[in-house]
């Protein structure tokens, strides 16, 4: 039996697994993806990029890439009984602004995505292992001891931690022996994506007939259609194209419409689930094995992937030196939301029920904060125009050398960000990049977006997180509290160039 060892085993090369992965191979962290099934997924199931997991795409060098290979959402259009129609937006368009520069959910369909993202992690030197099954684990007190079954025999890999993110069916939450409460929703539906004739691609087209719902919606950036619609909670149901032909002339009363062929197609019922804890020793869950809940909104792969987004750079630390309870605050953040995402998606489906489709600024996720984590050092300074635990936003800045940028470049790698208000006193460390933003600094303020934005007083400094959220904001005299917080925090990989 072969062995070997590693600092992080991901089970599941899913999105979160992914994002994961992605997230260390940058910090220059050693860990093993795996996927216990023989190839990449194939389907369109997760197809919505929200705003916030844009940013996050942009950080981690693949948003341009996600861009190119899907689109916008098409205007959705609604069928009446007698053959008319009503054309209703998914969301409310608005503008990108210097503090929010994507404004627009993103349809790309899964399986490009994840396409996109391996493309990434092999830039980075890393790839999935398939066809590597997670059979058993044995926590120990300096990590854990997993037997893997792989394509030439089993194989025992000791890691210092595991995340599971495998899924709904998840083996890691289930090993480790922790619950997963909820409740079914009563909706039982399939999906799929197929090859068809007699509808437009510019709409997304949704019919409401006597027969039930459904759904059909163009997916951006292939020749695919992606057909939803609920079907009977019990009994066989056949997901063949000429089934599929007669499903939807029965729910849309239309006979040209024709399914010529299947690219992929799953049968799911609906439930809304949260795992009791997100953190086991040195386990740990995110995506789908943390939580699942209805599709209505598009939050569930965009949650997924900000899961290990929050994760990734705490697991980092920790392996570099940083104090372990850096790990429990992502429990402490994360679950909260997942309730709260639970509670949207749940509600959305009501809506979309009832013929409404339309998303509220909510389900965009850059309101998401964690104002109550430890992390987010509440000082005694009374200026900033932000709270701890906040989303950094984004502003345009100049450089002394003339050159525009933005915050986002600033912050953009594996780094946490210093931005001072005047000439900066911190002294330079590993992990931490610090910019000085005034007239003749490093960075000028050219169109008083950070002032906007930010509100710091003369020679105070905001201090962001490795992940894009305020850890806190500083006043001039408040040196110490700023460095005791570096201290504890901000620890960083050796090796790792920051710009990857």
């Amino acid at each position: 039996m072969m062995a070997g060892s590693t600092d992080v085993l991901i089970c599941g090369a899913g999105a979160a697994g992914l994002t994961m992965a992605i997230d260390l191979a940058r910090r220059g962290v050693r860990f093993v993806l795996i996927d216990k099934l023989p190839s990449s997924f194939q389907g369109s199931r997760g197809k919505g990029i929200q705003p916030r997991t844009q940013e996050i795409f942009e950080d981690l060098g693949i948003l341009d890439r996600a861009m190119a290979a899907g689109g916008i959402y098409p205007t959705v259009r609604r069928y009446t009984a007698d053959g008319s129609h009503v054309d209703q937006e998914v969301v409310n368009t608005s503008n990108p602004t210097p503090a929010e520069p994507y404004h627009l959910p993103l349809m790309v369909p899964q399986f490009k995505t994840e396409a996109v993202m391996r493309e990434r992690l092999i830039e980075l030197g890393h790839s999935p292992e398939y066809g590597v099954e997670l059979k058993r684990i044995a926590v120990g007190t300096h990590g854990i001891d997993a037997v893997l079954s792989t394509p030439n025999g089993e194989r025992i890999l000791h890691v210092r931690y595991l995340v599971g993110a495998d899924g709904g069916r998840s083996f890691v939450r289930s090993a480790l022996g922790i619950g997963f409460p909820g409740k079914t929703l009563g909706v039982r539906a399939i999906v799929a994506d197929v090859v068809l004739e007699g509808l437009s691609r510019d709409r997304w087209h949704q019919f409401n007939g006597e027969a039930g719902p459904m759904a059909i919606c163009p997916l951006a950036g292939t020749t695919l259609f992606q057909i939803q619609a609920p079907v009977p909670l019990e009994g066989d149901i056949d997901l063949s194209a000429a089934a599929l032909t007669e499903r939807v002339a029965q729910q849309t009363g239309r006979a040209d419409i024709i399914v010529q062929s299947v690219a992929w197609s799953s049968l799911y019922t609906m439930g809304a689930r949260l795992a009791d804890r997100y953190r086991n020793g040195p386990a740990f869950l995110v995506g789908d094995a943390a939580h699942v809940h209805p599709p209505t909104g598009g939050q569930g792969l965009n949650t997924s992937v900000q899961d290990a987004y929050n994760l990734g750079w705490k697991l980092a630390a920790v392996l570099a030196g940083a104090p372990d309870t850096l790990l429990d605050t992502y429990e402490a953040e994360r679950r909260p939301l997942a309730a709260d995402v639970l509670d949207l998606s749940t509600r959305l489906l009501e809506g979309f029920k009832n013929g409404d489709n339309r998303r509220p600024r909510e389900a965009q996720q850059l309101d998401i904060g964690y104002p109550s984590s430890p992390l987010s050092c509440v000082g005694r300074y009374p200026g900033g125009k932000l709270a701890p635990g906040a989303r950094a936003p984004d502003a345009l800045v100049q450089g002394a050398a003339g050159s525009p940028t933005r915050l986002f470049m600033l912050f953009k790698g594996t780094h946490w960000t210093l931005l001072v208000n005047g000439p900066s006193r911190v002294a330079p460390r590993a992990g931490l990049h610090i910019h000085s933003i005034g007239p003749g600094l490093e960075m000028e303020d050219h169109l008083g977006h950070f002032a906007q934005f930010y509100g710091l007083h003369e020679q105070a400094s905001a201090l962001i997180r490795p992940d894009g959220y305020l850890a806190g904001t500083f006043a001039k005299d408040e040196l110490a509290a700023l460095q005791d917080h570096l201290e504890q925090y901000c620890y960083h990989q050796v090796g790792v160039f920051p710009g990857q």
